[in-house]
């Protein structure tokens, strides 16, 4: 049997290709695919995380590292959908109408994805209703939003509002985030909370899912 440490420091260090052989190796030899997720994948990414915040890692080491988790996540989420696992949360993410940035946005999708949750990437340009759509028919329970230029900025209000209009405000969790944002502009709309990296996102959203169950 191999020793699965190695999918912790294939993640940590990016290395897709390992991640990925290893985790069909493991997952061919019996190995429970949620073993594999809890005990290597997500610490891996926690640690990645660690090291983001410590100024270890920058943006691109993040990056790489959630390539290499996806690389493993493909083999493995089927898996869990046949058991019934459920994630920790369901994720709407998207940059708001009229920006068409997504760098930041796809970090986070990553990082949430290495995280445990379940992401539902609307993309770029994602109307209010779209969001509000993904919590009616796809059952987020997280709305999370990206804006880079302060003129789509209101677009993140204007989301908020629509879920009020739809009644499906109080089912989720909204968390937004970009170059412009700040604590102080999130309280100001009413959201539920403001991260300024990936890393960070991820934890605000396990505390607030965790403080509403």
């Amino acid at each position: 049997m191999q020793d699965l440490k190695a999918l912790h420091d294939a993640v940590l260090s990016g290395d897709a290709r390992s991640a990925r052989e290893i985790t069909e190796k493991a997952l061919a030899a019996g190995v429970p695919p949620l073993r594999l997720v809890n005990e290597f994948m997500v610490p891996a990414m926690d640690e990645v995380g660690r090291r983001f915040e410590c100024n270890e890692y920058f943006v691109p080491e993040l990056l790489i590292s959630a390539r290499a988790m996806k690389a493993a996540l493909e083999l493995i989420r089927p898996l869990l959908v046949a058991q019934g696992q459920q994630p920790v949360g369901r994720v709407a993410i998207g940059t708001v109408k009229g920006d068409l940035h997504d760098i930041g946005k796809n970090l986070v999708a990553a990082m949430l994805e290495g995280g445990g949750f379940e992401v539902i990437d609307l993309g770029v340009n994602v109307a209010p209703e779209q969001f509000v759509q993904a919590v009616k028919e796809r059952g987020a329970n997280v709305v999370a939003m990206s804006a880079l230029l302060t003129t789509t900025m209101p677009s993140m209000r204007t989301t908020i509002e629509a879920l009020h209009r739809a009644g499906v405000r109080q089912q989720v969790k909204v968390f937004i985030g970009g170059a412009p944002i700040t604590q102080k502009y999130a309280e100001e709309i009413g959201a539920d909370g403001y991260s300024e990296n990936a890393p960070g996102a991820v934890t605000l959203a396990k505390q607030h899912l965790n403080a509403s169950a």
